[in-house]
């Protein structure tokens, strides 16, 4: 079933007449006369209506569907990446349930954004984030920030109960699947907050970096290999997500 994202006043609505967006989609999709389309709201609703393609409108809904949110919110905080790279951590993150996305500078960062140009980029990665959700029926989408500093990240770690990064520490950190079981049952008591992962950039964080993240996030080990930036963010994910269920 085909399916757009609209605003959640539409959802709402008995007659939709798709916005431009939706519109534009609708046109190349070419949808026959009587075909079910699902409109969702990234908000966790959904409704089925049907095309009319007399007057491009959208028509007869069924019932507006909840869906409810995860239990346990997930974060991803990652140092951006280049190009194509970075849209694609994007894409497999909302694949995998993520409820927020922190873009962070760091010192070692290739990829470089003045003050004045991050949120036109978090507007561009929030249609990529659109985008991977309407094609992988997520109903929820991810807040995704305008980049930050990677202080000003330290500080919205601590808006989460738990963060795990990848580090190599003294002692060794347990892998990240040991880690993520021994905070839960440690947490058990207290499960506000949610969970978090944070990635550095491709020339890794520096040691001062390092030092200020592990005092407020638990290390874990990613594997015996060196795993690339975005390798990195999406194996991380794909465990906490698979803890979170």
């Amino acid at each position: 079933m085909h399916r757009l994202l609209v605003e959640p006043s539409l959802l709402d609505a008995q007659t939709v007449v798709p916005p431009q967006d939706a519109a534009r989609h609708l046109k190349v999709l070419r949808p026959k006369p009587g075909e079910e389309i699902e409109l969702f709201d990234g908000q966790g609703r959904t409704r089925v209506f049907k095309w009319c393609a007399t007057d491009g409108t959208l028509t007869d809904p069924g019932a507006v569907t909840p869906h409810p949110a995860p239990a346990e919110l997930l974060t991803l905080f990652a140092c951006v990446t280049k190009g194509s790279r970075w849209d694609w951590t994007i894409e497999k993150a909302v694949e995998l349930g993520v409820s927020r996305i922190v873009p962070v500078i760091s010192a070692r960062c290739i990829v470089r954004l003045a003050p004045d140009e991050r949120e036109a980029k978090a507007e561009r990665w929030r249609r990529v984030a659109e985008d991977a959700a309407r094609q992988s029926d997520a109903v929820w989408l991810p807040e995704i920030l305008a980049p930050v500093d990677f202080p000003a990240a330290l500080a919205l770690v601590n808006t989460c109960r738990r963060v795990f990064v990848g580090a190599l520490a003294q002692p060794a950190p347990p892998p990240l699947l040991k880690a993520i079981d021994a905070a839960l049952a440690a947490d058990a008591a207290d499960a506000s907050g949610g969970l978090g992962l944070f990635v550095g950039p491709e020339g890794d964080f520096t040691p001062e970096e390092l030092a200020s993240l592990l005092e407020i996030a638990t290390p874990a080990s990613f594997g015996p290999t060196i795993l690339r930036a975005e390798t990195a963010a999406i194996f991380g994910l794909s465990v906490l997500a698979a803890c979170r269920h």
